[in-house]
Formats: C-alpha cells, structure tokens, sequence
C-alpha cells in the first residue's frame, strides 16, 4: 500500500469502556484505519485491554504521543481530562478525534480548535450519531415540506442509575448528565435549527450524594422564533428520541442517539391527517461511519475543525449559567444503560 493511501495509525488514551465496547471493534471494520497502540496508567490493566484488540500496551499517555507511529489518537479519557491531553496531544503533532463534550467550558473549545488549526491538525468531536443517514432522511423529508414549515425540536435522552462508582459522578472529572447526555439532545437542535440557538431558560437537578446534575431540561430559541425543548437524565426509564414539528406534521426518530447496528432505523412521519408514513433505513454501524469519516478528513487534508464544535460548548455553558438548580432524589445503585 503507497503512502498516498496508508490507513490513519490510531492510539488510544485510556482503557475506558466504550474504547473497548464501541470504538476499538468499530476500527476494525474501517479500511481506512489502523489501530495501534492504548496507553493507560496501569501494567496489568492495559496490557489485558490491549490483548482484546492484538494492539500494543503502552504505560504512560506521555509515552503514546511521543511515538512517531502514531497519526491520530482517540480519546475517551473523563471530559474533565479533555483539555489538557487534547492540548498535549495536538502538540505532540497528533490528529484528535476526542470524545464528547469536547471541553468543560467554551474557552477551553475555542483555544483546543484554534490550535489544531494553527497546527493543521484535525480536532473533531466524537458525535457519531451526526453519521447515520436517518438524520439526513429526516432533513430530506423537511426539505421536501412534507411537515410543512419546521415549527419546533424537541429531545429527549436518558438512561436508568450507573453504579454509584461510575466517573459519571464524579464532579471532578466533569461528570454529571449534562456532559453525559444533554450534548446529545443540544447538538440534535443544532443540526434541525441552524447556529443562531440561545438558551431561553433550565433547569439542572443536583444530586448532593454525588455532587453533580442527574437531570435536567433546556428550552431554547432562534432568531425565528423556533424553539427546542430538551430533556435529559441519568436517573430515568431509558428513552433515546427527536421530534420535528411543523404545521402539517411530525417527523419522529425513536432511537436518535443509539440505533442498534443490526436492525434497521426507522424515521416516522405524522401527517396531519392522522395518517402515518415510515421510512425505513437500514442497518449502519454508526461508530464506523464516525472514524471512517474522521479519517477520510485527515487523508484528504480537510483539516479544519467543525465551527459546531464552539457553538456547541457556548451553547453548554449558556445552559449551565441560566439554568435553576433543584435537589434530585439520589439515584438508587443499578448497572445503568447507554
């Protein structure tokens, strides 16, 4: 294989399950990449989770990015890790496809992208549910106005209790169902709605177990007068959804966030008439789409970070500054899904 094509070499930093469960499995269906290397604190630990995948152990992330075998990493490190092994990264001249919230605040977003830029690095976020074609159904279906004019979005994500140990809940390392889970509703509004969202007004339920949010709800608007109303929780039944609202109809995906890989998605119209018309879409292994476009950017030089990046972290700390803080009732232990 001439360099011209040479599959993007992948490391990772940090054995974090959806590393394991999702990402690393999703590599290995993709040509276009090769995964390498993970680089954790841990002997023992790393060199088991590198054997699941026949890819080498590293000890220390320092000692991944010094390696001149390595293009890009991956990270799924805890998001109050991102800023700081992003930055190290890019540094070490590495492309960053980086787990999402990319960063805790808007300013650590704007100075990571401005420095992949400087560099002529790629910086992406992980969103890999942007990838699979139900959305592009669903913007197709708007186009064509079989809802009419697109009124409203409205979202909602969540997922049963965690394990009281999970990083989820830990304040320190940016846990909490904002970063977890309202990324996911809030960059789905970005999508449907354009860049010109405020955040009109939320509500944020803290835990004081644990010393982070569990839930919590965003309304937000448009210079239009359009409106996305949110919700999103870490102590709920499972729901996954979106909802596009116009005056002739509804466009509605049930899984949104999490299609299953093995059967077929399915994007529902609710015409005004009562009638109901399904398209459906057939299976797609959204994390392989995700890394296969991330490299396909990288071998075709489109280096330039998405400006959704920055709106989105804007948009996080507009949610986190307007929003009304209540007491949530501490979640009881589960295994939790996601």
């Amino acid at each position: 294989m001439s360099a011209a094509v040479r599959p993007v070499r992948f490391g990772v930093l940090g054995c974090a399950a959806i590393a394991g469960r999702r990402m690393l499995p999703a590599m290995a269906q993709v040509d276009e990449v090769t995964p390498v290397a993970v680089a954790g604190r841990d002997r023992s630990r790393t060199e088991e989770f590198a054997g699941r995948f026949g890819i080498e152990a590293v000890v220390g992330y320092e000692r991944l990015l010094a390696r001149d075998d390595i293009d890009a990493v991956y990270v799924p490190l805890p998001t109050g890790l991102h800023a700081e092994w992003i930055s190290r990264a890019l540094a070490a001249g590495k492309h960053v496809l980086a787990e999402k919230p990319l960063a805790t605040t808007a300013a650590e977003a704007s100075a990571l992208t401005a420095r992949a830029l400087g560099r002529g690095l790629l910086l992406a976020e992980n969103f890999m549910f942007l990838h699979h074609p139900q959305h592009q159904v669903a913007r197709d279906l708007l186009d064509e106005g079989v809802i009419g004019g697109l009124r409203s979005f409205s979202s909602a994500f969540s997922v049963p209790p965690f394990a009281p140990d999970d990083i989820r809940y830990r304040a320190g390392l940016g846990g909490g169902a904002l970063f977890d889970l309202g990324v996911y509703p809030l960059r789905a509004a970005q999508l449907h709605l354009g860049d010109d969202l405020a955040v009109a007004g939320a509500v944020l339920g803290h835990d004081p177990r644990h010393g982070v949010d569990t839930g919590g709800a965003a309304l937000l608007t448009t210079g239009t007068g359009r409106t996305a109303q949110l919700t999103f929780g870490m102590a709920d039944a499972y729901r996954s959804r979106y909802e596009l609202a116009g005056e002739r109809g509804r466009i509605v995906l049930d899984r949104a966030f999490t299609p299953p890989d093995d059967r077929p998605a399915v994007v529902r119209v609710e015409h005004g008439d009562g009638t109901v018309t399904e398209h459906t879409i057939a299976p797609h292994h959204q994390f392989a789409l995700s890394v296969r476009s991330f490299a396909r950017a990288v071998r075709d030089g489109r280096l330039r970070p998405d400006p959704a990046i920055v709106r989105q972290a804007r948009l996080l700390d507009a949610v986190r500054e307007r929003a009304v803080t209540t007491t949530a009732a501490p979640a009881p232990a589960s295994e939790g899904a996601c």
